[in-house]
């Protein structure tokens, strides 16, 4: 764009749109990641949950006050401080008032504020909330310049930039957020322990990380639970200030009349919801992925408590707990993520050490702000005793201005040497303030005050003295909420992870015999049961069959397909018989151009043979072939126009091939080389243009066995004419084999 012209006044200005919206753009992200998602590492808490507390306070809602309805809250903080929507203002206030959410609630609600289930709370008007002696805490001093204010949105009012925050909230509490292109994750964490690592940091700042490790043992989550991460994995999380650790549910094992037993959870990882839980394991028991499981129920109270009964007392409580683990949300992982905006408001990841110091420095800030404070109050009021002391000792001079001069103030302030303060004070004083014994408490609290402003100043030069304070109201806090106490004692445990119990396939879905059909055009379904011939089935239209093989619901299915790539199926995971199935490519990345060359049920020990369009080959491990990826694995490595087009199991000691030409070449199974998956492989029969039509496995002695599509079973016993060595072109079939070109069912469960 070329320099634009003066723009006068009331003109549009030009611009580019990709400008305005980076500039637009970069103002959002940085007023959501300060102003709404990231929690400030001082005081642990973000703008809507510092409205709230400092508008409670304003209402006088202390813990020893009545309550006040909820909306009376949101009502205060919307209209004064947070002009955003009052449903968001409520719920910022009803997790503040959950102790399943809140490690050490901020906000004492009474009513209906949820549950564990996840139900929700009931409407602002039904509830009432009022502050607990944990934000008494965050509010502390105040009022004592311990921290900025700024004016509200509409300028009308003030709000703190920040609370004093006399209590660790960020880690006691934890935080969540998202922000743009930034996220946080701070998980609750036990106050005692933490006391514990402040006090030492305030000896000595330096400390290592594992030294702080033997005071924070980790996450104390309010529900509870075992957190089965080691030791060095915690340590490196804490370090970094991001990672993900384990947590599982608390259960114990009750004893049953005949034997039998039950399990019972009383205590289920963070952020779960109770209700969803239950379903989430109904469904699967209805889905039969549950097989040791045989019931459900939920007995809870006021108090958690799931009772899980076996199929049979023969099954281990452990191998029951691990099939759970794995399916459901019995246990969970938490990311943990220290993002937060430091003493400057930047945002940025946090280790233990460093957050505990930001807050520990803050504490100073406090502390120093307050003594200055009280020390300019001081000031102040020993500036008015001083002129007391002068009245008294010329009162009935004083009282002679004060009746005969038309201007007192300013006759004293010139007689007396009175400041203006001092002048105005002895204006305002009570008659019943003449009295000798209020000289004597003036003279009191006048070398009391001197003797408190001495020991500020001496506060304020010395930094030992500021931490030995600090450390006292830390010591304070400790014991307040020892683990003694019902809020104080840690609720998580740690216990590191044991050898994994063997949850085999078989154990977590029911075994039963099915029939896995698949079409041509690629529609899979299994059956149940084993048919005993596949000719009843009915396809879609312009569709056929194309496999049908027996197998169990605890089977693997492998998926050869004709770009050389082998992907893996959990026969549970099929479709059912009814209809037609589902198409095969929802199950595994096929492309549309690709063919399924073969299906079959993955045997381990067993190798295969595995060749392309061209004639080239090789032997591989079936192991190789199995992959959790939806893209499968790579096993024969073929280029376009050549593909895949062949894979059957080796046996026996020789090879036979067929050629599009019909020619037939026998040769030892020990001059093709076993490869690993991935490769070209070797040339196995020269076609000339032709190209391979068919590979098998035999062993000499007994013949080349072929079945046709009758199902008719025919043995080449005499070969001796066909047999050469691999990469030859061969001699013409002999007579008898299948009239299609093909050499029958390679897989022994193919109907």
């Amino acid at each position: 764009m070329t320099e634009a012209t003066p723009i006068k006044s009331g003109e549009a200005e030009e611009v580019h749109l990709k400008d305005a919206l980076q500039e637009r753009y970069l103002a959002y992200a940085l007023a959501t990641i300060t102003n709404r998602a990231l929690p400030d590492v001082r005081d642990g808490l973000k703008p809507v949950h510092r409205r709230l507390l400092f508008a409670m306070r304003r209402l006088h809602l202390s813990p020893e006050q009545s309550f006040k309805k909820s909306a009376r809250v949101v009502g205060d903080v919307i209209g004064r401080y947070h002009p955003h929507g009052d449903q968001a203002v409520y719920d910022a206030l009803v997790r503040l008032a959950q102790g399943f959410a809140v490690r050490y609630p901020l906000v004492d609600g009474q009513g209906n504020f949820g549950n564990v289930d996840g139900d929700n709370a009931a409407a602002m008007r039904y509830t009432e909330a009022r502050l607990t002696a944990v934000s008494e805490r965050l509010l502390a001093d105040i009022d004592n310049d311990t921290v900025d204010f700024r004016a509200t949105y509409d300028g009308e009012d003030e709000e703190p930039v920040l609370l004093p925050a006399a209590f660790p909230n960020l880690l006691a509490n934890g935080a969540t957020g998202i922000a743009v292109g930034m996220a946080t994750n701070i998980p609750p964490h036990n106050i005692g322990e933490l006391c514990s690592a402040a006090l030492h940091l305030i000896k000595t700042p330096k400390a290592r990380i594992d030294t702080l490790m033997e005071y924070v043992q980790g996450p104390d989550f309010p529900t509870g639970g075992i957190c089965i991460e080691t030791k060095d994995t915690l340590r490196e999380i804490y370090a970094t200030g991001r990672g993900t650790m384990r947590v599982r549910a608390r259960y114990h094992i009750e004893e049953k009349e005949r034997g039998t037993w039950a399990l019972v959870i009383t205590e289920i990882p963070y952020q779960v919801q109770k209700s969803r839980l239950i379903e989430k394991i109904a469904e699967l028991m209805h889905a039969r992925s549950l097989p040791l499981l045989d019931n459900i129920y939920d007995d809870s109270a006021e108090d958690i408590r799931i009772v899980l009964e076996p199929k049979s007392k023969n099954v281990l409580p452990e191998q029951l707990m691990a099939s759970l683990y794995r399916r459901t949300d019995l246990e969970t992982r938490f990311s943990m993520n220290m993002n937060v905006l430091d003493s400057k408001g930047v945002p940025r990841v946090m280790g233990l050490r460093e957050a505990l110091l930001e807050w520990l420095e803050h504490r100073n800030v406090v502390l120093v702000r307050k003594s200055k404070h009280r020390e300019a109050q001081i000031t102040n009021r020993l500036e008015i005793l001083d002129g007391y002391l002068i009245a008294y000792l010329n009162l009935d001079e004083i009282i002679r201005i004060i009746r005969e001069e038309d201007e007192p103030k300013r006759v004293m302030m010139k007689k007396f040497k009175f400041t203006e303060t001092q002048a105005e004070a002895i204006l305002n004083m009570r008659l019943r303030a003449l009295r000798k014994l209020e000289e004597q408490k003036i003279r009191t609290e006048h070398k009391d005050l001197t003797a408190e402003r001495v020991a500020l100043r001496k506060l304020l030069k010395s930094r030992q003295m500021q931490d030995k304070i600090i450390a006292d109201e830390i010591k304070e806090i400790k014991k307040t909420y020892s683990d003694k106490t019902e809020l104080g004692k840690r609720r998580t445990t740690y216990e590191e992870a044991g050898e994994e119990e063997d949850v085999s396939l078989e154990m977590m879905v029911e075994k039963e015999p099915i029939s896995v059909v698949c079409s041509q055009k690629g529609w899979i379904r299994a059956m149940r049961g084993h048919l005993e011939n596949g000719k009843t089935l009915t396809y879609k239209d312009g569709d056929k069959a194309a496999f049908v093989l027996h197998a169990m619901t605890t089977d693997k299915l492998i998926l050869f397909a004709s770009n050389g790539r082998a992907h893996t199926i959990d026969a549970s995971k099929l479709p059912g018989g009814r209809g037609h199935g589902d198409a095969v490519r929802l199950l595994a990345d096929i492309a549309p151009e690709d063919e399924i060359v073969e299906i079959f049920v993955h045997d381990e020990k067993r190798q295969l043979l595995v060749a392309s369009h061209i004639g080239n080959g090789f032997i591989v491990a079936e192991a190789e072939l199995v992959s959790a990826r939806r893209a499968g694995k790579s096993v024969l490595n073929v280029k376009s126009p050549d593909k895949a087009v062949q894979c059957v199991p080796v046996h026996g000691d020789s090879v036979a091939v067929l050629g599009r030409n019909k020619k037939l070449l026998c040769f030892p199974l020990a001059q093709v080389p076993e490869m690993s998956a991935g490769k070209k492989g070797v040339r196995l029969q020269r076609h000339g243009e032709g190209y391979l039509m068919g590979a098998r496995c035999f062993t000499a002695k007994k013949g080349l066995s072929l079945t046709d599509k009758a199902g008719r079973e025919k043995i080449f016993d005499d070969l001796k004419v066909y047999h050469g060595t691999r990469g030859q072109s061969g001699r013409k079939r002999p007579n008898g084999f299948p009239a299609d070109g093909t050499m029958g069912t390679p897989f022994p469960n193919r109907l």
